[in-house]
């Protein structure tokens, strides 16, 4: 698996931080890795993008980004808005590519969701992804309405012939509610693929060398980590029943009428 192209169900679902966390149990396995951004958007020139945040957090890590649009927009729009050339998905592998020839592992994040478009023509990373005959992991959010947009995005995958290797729960909260945890066995079923780690909530906040020593915990094994998704699993469902009622169903507010 010389490239792993990530994508998300939707925006803030943790893919960042997901791939983050897939560099770092890389990296700690021995592998030489880098990062490829396609397309960032919303960041000034000067801000540190995607793949910037990567390497920081990761460590030994080669960040790429081939474009940068100033407006948080679709890509596509994004260019169009500024008057850019956009980013083409054979451009996307040809680099994805060149960084596989020099590293172990290119990790190549995309924009948002899946079918997210590059370009007027309608390019999106699913088009990179087949282009470079490169596995997908999904990164889901945790909760309520998760099971769907997983599995629109695994049926999608599926009807254009590409690789889903697993999914992992971008962000797991701190205090889970009812629909997390039920989450936790229906997304494999749902998207007809393993669940290969899940991200503790806060993450990214950690120390770059708090990040790195946790991070081969939150994957699975076929991330490089030691994760187990049946202990993971069996811990949430083994829950004390007040604490998933009190999530469920929180106390009305004390405040003032």
């Amino acid at each position: 698996m010389p490239v792993l192209v990530i994508t998300g169900t939707g925006t803030e679902v943790g893919k960042t931080i997901t791939t983050a966390a897939v560099a770092a149990a890389a990296v700690a396995a021995g592998r030489t890795v880098a990062v490829l951004k396609p397309a960032q958007t919303g960041l000034r020139p000067d801000e540190r993008g995607d793949a910037d945040e990567v390497a920081r957090l990761a460590g030994t890590v080669t960040a790429a980004e081939l474009a940068r649009y100033p407006e948080p927009l679709a890509p596509g729009t994004a260019a169009r808005r500024a008057g850019m050339r956009p980013v083409r998905p054979h451009e996307v592998a040809e680099a994805a590519q060149k960084l596989a020839t020099e590293h172990d592992l290119v990790l190549v994040e995309g924009a948002g969701g899946l079918l997210v478009r590059f370009d007027a023509e309608g390019g999106t990373l699913a088009d990179a992804a087949r282009l470079l005959g490169a596995p997908v992991l999904v990164v889901a959010s945790a909760g309520l309405g998760t099971l769907n947009t997983t599995e629109l995005t695994a049926r999608e995958l599926r009807s254009q012939g590409l690789d889903l290797l697993g999914v992992v729960i971008g962000s797991w909260p701190t205090a889970p509610d009812l629909a997390s945890r039920c989450n936790v066995a229906d997304l494999p079923e749902v998207s007809g693929a393993p669940l290969l780690g899940a991200l503790p909530e806060g993450a990214g906040a950690l120390t770059p060398a708090d990040f790195r020593a946790a991070a081969p915990s939150w994957l699975a094994p076929r991330l490089d980590g030691t994760w187990d998704a049946e202990g993971f699993r069996a811990r949430e469902a083994a829950a004390p029943m007040d604490t998933v009622i009190a999530s469920a169903f929180p106390a009305p507010s004390q405040g003032g009428k």
